[in-house]
């Protein structure tokens, strides 16, 4: 426990992903076609995923053999640290224990690759020849880029508008990968015209993103869609987190009290959370924390309904906690954290009360991201500012209950392209946004009936 980094080689790198389907009391909801409201099954979904990860969406086999082509990519980044906080520790004053799972080491600066090269993979040894997805903040587009351009395959991106115009570094890390990238919404698509019909300055949002993305897989034989989160098979690829975590507590006689992770579509949350999660259904007593953006509050003030998961209906419906396929958020620099809906594994938990909601505003996030740059020396991505706030948060109240907690969260990338976000945050120019409960009602109502 004196040790402050604490790593693993490649020998303890896992050899098989972690279901959490296998354990929980009641199975996930299935997808239902909008049109019948009956289940989908893997075949209808066949013009838009690869097979082999449409086996694994419906798998409830608690092991997934992670294939050794996989393996040998994950060795470029993987295993990743785990920190202990020390100096943060110190700034707060708290006799609380903070570490932190560092996945800012990959190429592409995140956790999203731990899934981006696994899906890559499947479509290839599939014979799929170009990939479509959506991009936020550009972790996701970016990861996807780079696993592309190691199976080659190509590569086409619809990024949010807003996140484009912010982040033009995000773009240009995809187009140094070979990627192909639109801002969202675009003329290229009928979803993307439609939009722009309706609101010529729309920001854009994941779910028009998702749309453009979906609309251009399913109208070319040679495509398949990919997404980077809120999918089961996305959650079960991303274990890699909590299963590495896992081993490095057991080297150090230690184990988190309490787990934390922001969420946008939910995959960082998961990924470390998840194989923790199996310890809480077996009895031991943890806490598990989704933290998310006021401007979109999709757990702490949705509801968990059967929604579509793009904005123009071309989807499943799924069922998730939502604030409406409609809800287009503001444009806050947390890009990864605007969706309106969450990972049904995800929601399921929360359902179950197995995990826990909490909000925070951009400002105090950019606060807390601020002195952990400056006690820890890593920017994070505004996305786990989020993590970082709640954690804080809980280390000042162990320091005023004098509880010595063990604190964890993922560290699920560094902001080294969201420089321009911090430039506004230091010269106050960052605004506070809370989304009006009316607004959230008027999506909300535009929901399917079942």
């Amino acid at each position: 426990m004196d040790a402050k980094r604490v790593l693993l080689t490649e020998k303890d790198l896992p050899t098989a992903w972690y279901n959490l389907q296998a354990d929980l009391p009641e199975p996930v909801p299935p997808p239902l076609n909008p049109a019948t409201k009956q289940p989908v099954g893997p075949a209808d979904l066949e013009p838009v995923f690869a097979r082999e990860l449409l086996v694994q969406e419906v798998s409830r086999e608690r092991w997934l053999e992670i294939p050794a082509e996989v393996r040998e990519v994950y060795k470029l980044w993987r295993p990743t640290p785990l920190v202990r906080a020390r100096r943060l520790e110190a700034a707060l004053r708290t006799p609380a224990r903070i570490y932190f799972k560092d996945e800012s080491h990959s190429p592409p600066g995140s956790h999203k690759p731990n899934t981006a090269v696994p899906q890559a993979y499947y479509n290839m040894k599939q014979g799929i020849k170009r990939l479509t997805t959506e991009t936020g903040a550009g972790q996701w587009g970016s990861s996807l880029a780079f696993a592309c351009s190691l199976f080659g395959i190509q590569c086409k991106v619809y990024m949010v508008k807003v996140s484009y115009q912010q982040k033009p570094y995000r773009r240009s890390m995809m187009q140094l990968w070979g990627a192909e990238v639109t801002p969202s919404p675009s003329t290229e698509t009928n979803a993307g015209r439609r939009i722009l019909e309706q609101d010529p300055d729309c920001p854009g949002s994941l779910g028009i993103a998702i749309s453009e993305a979906v609309e251009d897989a399913v109208t070319h034989d040679d495509t398949r869609y990919t997404l980077g989160s809120v999918l089961n098979h996305v959650m079960l690829h991303q274990t890699v987190i909590g299963l590495e975590t896992e081993k490095q507590f057991e080297l150090i006689g230690d184990f988190p009290d309490v787990v934390f992770g922001c969420v946008g579509g939910g995959s960082n949350f998961a990924g470390l959370a998840f194989p923790f999660l199996r310890h809480k259904l077996a009895g031991k007593d943890i806490r598990f924390v989704a933290c998310e953006p006021h401007s979109c509050p999709t757990m702490s003030r949705g509801k968990y309904l059967y929604d579509f998961g793009d904005t123009t209906k071309l989807t499943p419906l799924i069922k998730m906690f939502t604030l409406g396929h409609s809800f287009v958020p503001p444009g806050i620099h947390a890009g990864g954290l605007r969706y309106h809906g969450m990972a049904p594994m995800v929601s399921l938990c929360a359902h179950l009360k197995l995990i826990e909601a909490a909000a925070f505003h951009q400002t105090e996030c950019f606060e807390a991201a601020q002195l952990f740059a400056r006690t820890e020396g890593i920017i994070p991505a505004p996305e786990t500012s989020h993590a970082i706030r709640a954690v804080i948060n809980e280390a000042l109240r162990c320091r005023d209950t004098r509880e010595e907690k063990c604190l964890l969260f993922n560290f699920s990338g560094h902001g080294l392209c969201d420089l321009g976000a911090y430039d506004r945050f230091l010269n106050r120019q960052l605004e506070d946004y809370a989304y009006p409960q009316e607004k959230i009602e008027e999506a909300l109502a535009e929901l399917p009936q079942l």
